[in-house]
């Protein structure tokens, strides 16, 4: 199961015997007041900078989301997805819950790359979203994060969530999106608030790759929300959730990179170990 992702000059291929994938969380102003001041002001200087050093700490695609109070989306999202596309070479997620938005920023990518293929974060379960997202996936011949809750929220347990994600993919079905192009996110809660969150999710992660054989998400660092030492729980639970199949997680490059090339080194993906050690080495050199 190969899922292809494409700038105007590069791509990325996310599947199960590849290296994982890191998709860069940074362009994001949820938590980021800097972010979102200069958001709303229009000023997309920050975003420039932010791509640059993400895709210097080896991030592979870049998610691109403009959604703070004050900002009209439907007309940033699209001239951020433009600074991104015209300043990296990486292929971009397109991250937004407004459709107009969405829309937007794809006809932006269709015209920089016309044989591109972008990210779309997120559809999930719930019938307006399914309505709307993915006949866009479909339209503009993108890939979609789908994530496994619904109409009722986000599921207690393993075995509802993997029966969201079989929706999603009949849905998709019925409008021709073939099932490499459907990305899933099963979704981690804090461990904080609820000891079995991170179990539940691995379960999810390990049913969709055994019954799907889908390529998978995640938005790693939720798992340790309000705790104190946050990045040793995220480079645990990191680790187990690539064991389990999930290979493109939405992450810090710059913080946890080295973290998930342990983990494909420990799992076979790295020959010699040489994808660990060239990354030792240029951490070694930037510190001199």
């Amino acid at each position: 199961m190969e899922t292809i992702l494409k700038s105007a000059k590069k791509t990325v291929v996310i599947s199960p015997e590849k290296p994982t994938v890191l998709i860069g969380e940074r362009i994001n102003p949820t938590g980021k007041k800097r972010l979102a001041a200069a958001l709303v002001e229009g000023n997309l200087d920050i975003v420039r900078k932010e791509a640059k050093a993400q895709m210097e700490a080896g991030a592979d695609v870049l998610d691109v989301n403009v959604g703070a109070a004050g900002v009209d989306e439907e007309d940033l999202l699209p001239k951020a997805v433009r600074v991104v596309m015209e300043t990296v070479d990486v292929p971009v997620c397109i991250d937004s819950a407004n459709i107009d938005a969405l829309r937007a920023a794809l006809t932006v990518h269709q015209e920089i790359a016309p044989e591109g293929k972008p990210l779309i974060n997120s559809v999930n379960g719930e019938e307006e979203r399914l309505e709307a997202v993915l006949p866009l996936v479909a339209e503009y011949n993108a890939a979609v994060i789908s994530l496994t809750m619904d109409d009722d929220g986000i599921p207690s347990t393993s075995e509802k969530r993997i029966a969201i994600a079989h929706k999603i993919v009949e849905r998709a079905e019925a409008l021709g999106i073939p099932h490499e192009d459907i990305v899933v996110d099963c979704l981690a809660l804090t461990v904080g608030a609820d000891s079995q969150a991170a179990v539940v999710s691995l379960g999810a992660i390990r049913g969709v790759r055994e019954e799907l054989g889908l390529n998978m998400t995640l938005g790693a660092s939720n798992v340790s929300f309000g705790l104190p030492e946050r990045e040793v729980i995220n480079w645990a639970f990191l680790a187990m959730a690539i064991q389990n199949g999930m290979n493109c997680p939405i992450v810090d490059a710059a913080k946890l990179r080295p973290a998930i090339l342990a983990a494909d080194l420990l799992l076979g993906r790295d020959d010699y170990a040489m994808r660990y050690i060239q990354n030792y080495k240029k951490q070694q050199k930037s510190k001199k």
